[in-house]
């Protein structure tokens, strides 16, 4: 998959990380206060507080209220992950399945032409694809589609957990479709009308269409 322009906070998280798995902050260590993070950071509260998030659903941090953000683990992903690897595949899909129409709408909202163009490129490597019936990399770019959509959607904790849920469904394909491209050619239109909501900035209908893929209403 093509690099994807990283947000603030994702880059606060990135160095958070670096500081944790350097032992600049200790497992059971109170994280400085918010104001302090800015000034370490460079960066505004909102930056700040969706860092603490994205790591909060990694299993890294622990918010406590009116106590402090604490360090809990140095294992990356270890809590979300770990969940999503022991649960049943309806449960995984019903993940995704709540937030595809969700991050397509804000998509619509908030991509950057950089973020449409590369929903653009999966959405034709799909289509080349399916059309000379190469199914594992039809299969991993329909996961990229989706995927580089969450990418613009603006907002970093939904990206994430897209992103670890869309491993799983990539497994599905991989075994249930068996080699085969036909849903993926019959699914190719609503997939572009998807793209052409979020080219024009239609957030309602976006959201509606993904929903329809979700369903599998083609």
């Amino acid at each position: 998959m093509q690099i994807q322009r990283k947000t603030l906070a994702q880059e606060v998280a990135d160095r958070l990380i670096e500081g944790i798995t350097n032992d600049e902050y200790a497992i059971g260590e109170k994280l400085p206060t918010e104001p302090e993070l800015m000034k370490i950071y460079g960066v505004g509260r909102s930056s700040i507080r969706e860092a603490i998030k994205i790591l909060s659903i990694k299993g890294i941090l622990s918010v406590q209220q009116g106590v402090g953000t604490f360090v809990i683990s140095k294992n990356i992903q270890e809590s979300l992950e770990a969940q999503m690897n022991n649960a049943e595949f309806d449960e995984v899909y019903e993940v995704r399945s709540l937030l595809d129409s969700k991050i397509a709408a804000r998509a619509a909202m908030y991509r950057s032409k950089k973020e449409l163009e590369a929903i653009k490129v999966y959405l034709d490597l799909r289509h080349q694809f399916a059309e000379s019936n190469q199914a594992l990399e039809c299969y991993q770019a329909d996961i990229n589609f989706h995927i580089s959509i969450a990418e613009a959607c603006g907002n970093a904790l939904l990206k994430e957990i897209y992103k670890i849920a869309s491993k799983h469904i990539l497994k599905t394909f991989e075994s249930s479709h068996n080699n085969n491209t036909d849903s993926f050619k019959l699914s190719q239109k609503i997939h572009t009308d998807l793209y052409e909501c979020i080219e024009r900035k239609d957030a309602d209908q976006a959201g509606r269409i993904a929903q329809l893929i979700v369903e599998k209403v083609y």
